[in-house]
């Protein structure tokens, strides 16, 4: 069970129950009974959900047709119809033609993780940037299935009709319909590229760097942001707590200047889907001077969502040159011997900050390394881009690092003022 739910909210809520195939032919990094847990906060993190009871089923290989076998699919189905079960949650994914299967076997809607994700981010997105991405994301998901209503259109509240509501009846889904949405919408997300890049454009003229907070979702980042920046953005112990990332600016104890930025929280097995469509918000990543990799080190499994993180940052592009530093958040939450413990292993590392968001321990250390770090030694330097790079004149004058500039008969000639990094950049350019 989840949550505390009143007698007027239990009817509406549709009771769910959570799979977990453990797929000895799919072994993971990951625990079955974490993975599970995992599950559970999912659906807890999407209202109207009742959760009766979860369960892993281990199995030798998917079943091509059922995923599992037929003894436990009987088996399963007298327990949902005892449970009133209406909504069963696979946490993993599922070929198009297995939830057909399951739904007329059970009587009951089916869910994948990426169906599930879609609907919370379609619950929590606020902004016209976040609801385009989450709709893009969900026009592509549905396009690889065509088995279920395209009802979200008929909808008047969030979601995408996986859960239930109006509309619930099954339609015909028109792939040209679907594909004539997705220029439009891409259309719309292309004009928020444009005014995020001509914002980070008026940021690059300002010389303050940015910070960006990255993290498995539920890591503490929206508590360390603010912490940092004294905002009120919400902060809760619930998976994707932040889908419509804010900036602020932040002056550290040191007088130093910069522009802090959270992220959605990442998680593993992202939908592609997903990590396509808010490309251009994960964008801010990229841009960052600095990137604070927020951890919760009280989780059993930390080690492997660090790693889970570590994949995402590499498939968006951040390089080994990004200055980064890990953030062991959470030590509030250890006994008192696992906390010293965390903390003396932090201090033998310096890229590493064992801290408490919550209650302050450690911010102090990791805000003088956040200005260390940005206080790079700058270089002079002279160039000259003949007319046919004007790319990387137009780059180096985004940077802000040009301190006087002449032109010849052949390009341009410049004097540069510029950190190794920002060296290293342009040369890759």
């Amino acid at each position: 069970m989840i949550g505390t739910i009143t007698e007027e909210t239990a009817e509406r809520a549709t009771r769910a129950f959570v799979l977990h195939p453990d797929l000895k032919s799919e072994p993971s990094r990951r625990r079955p009974d974490h993975r599970l847990a995992e599950a559970v906060a999912l659906a807890a993190a999407l209202p109207g959900l009742e959760v009766m009871g979860a369960d892993v089923v281990r199995l030798p290989r998917a079943q091509p047709g059922m995923l599992f076998g037929t003894g436990k699919v009987a088996e399963l189905k007298d327990l949902f119809a005892e449970l009133e079960v209406g909504l069963v949650l696979v946490d993993g994914p599922v070929t198009p033609v297995q939830p057909r299967t399951l739904e007329k076997e059970w009587g009951v809607k089916l869910l994948d993780r990426t169906g599930l994700i879609l609907e919370i981010f379609s619950d929590r997105a606020r902004t016209s940037e976040g609801r385009l991405q989450v709709e893009l994301a969900a026009l592509s998901y549905q396009r690889t299935r065509l088995v279920r209503a395209w009802t979200h259109l008929e909808r008047q509240r969030g979601g995408f009709g996986f859960v239930g509501g109006p509309g619930e009846t099954q339609i015909e889904s028109d792939r040209r319909a679907i594909d004539d949405q997705v220029i439009r919408i891409k259309r719309q997300l292309e004009k928020v590229v444009k005014t995020r890049e001509l914002h980070r454009a008026a940021r690059r003229k300002v010389p303050f760097p940015v910070v960006a907070l990255v993290g498995y979702t539920n890591a503490g980042k929206s508590t360390l942001f603010n912490r940092m920046t004294g905002a009120d953005v919400l902060a809760k112990d619930m998976l994707f707590a932040t889908l419509d990332p804010p900036m602020r600016g932040v002056t550290l104890p040191s007088g130093r200047k910069v522009i802090l930025s959270d992220t959605v929280g990442f998680i593993s097995d992202l939908p592609t889907q997903l990590v396509a469509a808010f490309r251009a918000t994960l964008e801010e990543v990229l841009e960052a001077d600095l990137i604070l990799h927020v951890r919760d080190i009280s989780h059993p499994e930390s080690d492997e969502q660090a790693a889970d993180v570590a994949d995402i940052l590499t498939s968006l592009g951040v390089t080994d040159d990004t200055l980064m530093l890990e953030v062991w958040n959470k030590l509030d939450l250890l006994d008192p011997v696992a906390r010293e413990a965390q903390a003396a292993t932090a201090s033998r590392r310096d890229e590493v900050f064992a801290i408490s968001a919550l209650t302050g321990e450690g911010l102090p250390e990791l805000f003088e390394a956040v200005s260390q770090r940005l206080s790079e030694e700058k270089t002079p330097r002279d160039l000259h881009i003949a007319f046919e790079d004007g790319r990387k004149r137009a780059w180096l004058h985004d940077q802000g690092v040009v301190t006087s500039e002449a032109q010849d008969e052949t390009g341009w000639a410049l004097d540069v003022l510029w950190t190794a990094r920002q060296e290293k950049r342009f040369r890759d350019l």
